[in-house]
């Protein structure tokens, strides 16, 4: 099921990929999942209003390295004019674009942006045909099935797309009012895969190598877009690649988070300094921090840690401690 994967003029060498998580998906997060096996991995959301309006602050956002392409911009705003404008400037700094269309947290959606533009397709289609004359990168949306539960427009959505010269098309199949809670839909996957000549890539309830292959089996879609199952652990694509060649996967050691923590850690000291490295590290270890004896302490322990030498302290504990038996993942909001 794992196979290459088109987008527009890009061709990525499979069809498992990183997805844009706000405050997540920085270069040192995403440099560890491309590691780890993920063909393409996004930024951060990075606002329209911003870019016009602040220029090179916000395009800090969108660092990278040679390691770390393809990679794929994610825009979000709500005026054509302003998301064709950031287009230009964003050109330069990736191989993608995507406009996000799906974001259901409130400060987005209340400027008229992500999930939002489900109200309108009219303003849909306006600025995809802005952006995609202002570009000649991919371009790409990411979706929610609709702004509440029952009125869905995803297909609509989807072909209003594919009319105006978008490349791919993201679905996570459940309404704006649901959020995170619930269970995604996958079978609206299938349908608008159904419905459409463009690739369709699925998200939603991607927590296991597992889920991840059941997606692509049963609703047919092109390619995955791994979003809260890669929070504490980048290593999930190289188990989706495991399974796929073997039937099974290694389950990640104690000693394995540790070892990831501290390639995360100093990833973060080299890109950002090492107060910033440690501040981010510690919501990161509330990740990282299970499948082993004491995970639940260790998670209790970064929240008050301060110093570079006790998150140091805290990994060697991680190192040393007993793995358990493999268990459910815990879930976190993207």
């Amino acid at each position: 099921m794992l196979k290459s994967l088109k987008i527009g003029s890009l061709v990525l060498a499979h069809n498992v990929v990183l997805a844009p998580l706000a405050g997540i998906t920085n270069l040192p997060f995403r440099l560890l999942c491309r590691q780890q096996g993920a063909s393409l991995a996004y930024t951060e959301m990075v606002s329209v209003n911003g870019l016009v309006r602040e220029g090179v602050k916000t395009l800090a956002l969108l660092k990278s390295t040679p390691e770390d392409r393809p990679l794929g911009v994610q825009l979000f705003g709500e005026k054509p004019s302003d998301l064709a404008e950031a287009a230009r400037m964003v050109e330069g700094y990736g191989d993608l674009i995507d406009i996000n269309m799906g974001c259901p947290v409130r400060k987005v959606v209340g400027t008229g942006a992500g999930s939002a533009l489900l109200q309108e397709p009219l303003k849909i289609a306006a600025i995809i045909r802005a952006v995609r004359a202002a570009t000649s990168l991919p371009l790409t949306i990411k979706i929610r099935s609709g702004w509440h539960c029952g009125s869905n427009v995803f297909k609509e959505v989807g072909h209003i797309a594919e009319a105006e010269g978008c490349d791919a098309v993201t679905l996570h199949p459940r309404s704006r009012s649901l959020m995170f809670s619930g269970q995604a839909d996958w079978t609206q996957l299938k349908e608008l895969k159904e419905a459409l000549a463009i690739p369709v890539l699925g998200s939603g309830d991607l927590f296991t190598p597992d889920d991840c292959h059941r997606m692509l089996a049963e609703t047919g879609c092109d390619g995955i877009m791994v979003a809260r199952g890669a929070l504490g652990a980048p290593w999930i694509f190289r188990q989706i690649r495991e399974l796929e060649q073997t039937g099974s996967y290694t389950q990640a050691t104690a000693a394995g988070r540790a070892d990831t923590i501290e390639q995360h850690l100093n990833l973060f000291i080299e890109e950002r300094g090492e107060a910033i490295a440690v501040r981010e590290i510690k919501k990161h270890i509330g990740w990282y921090a299970k499948g082993f004896a004491g995970a639940s302490e260790i998670r209790r322990a970064a929240n008050s840690d301060g110093s570079l030498e006790d998150i140091r302290v805290l990994t060697e504990r991680i190192r040393s401690a007993a793995d358990m038996a493999a268990h459910a993942p815990d879930i976190y909001a993207d």
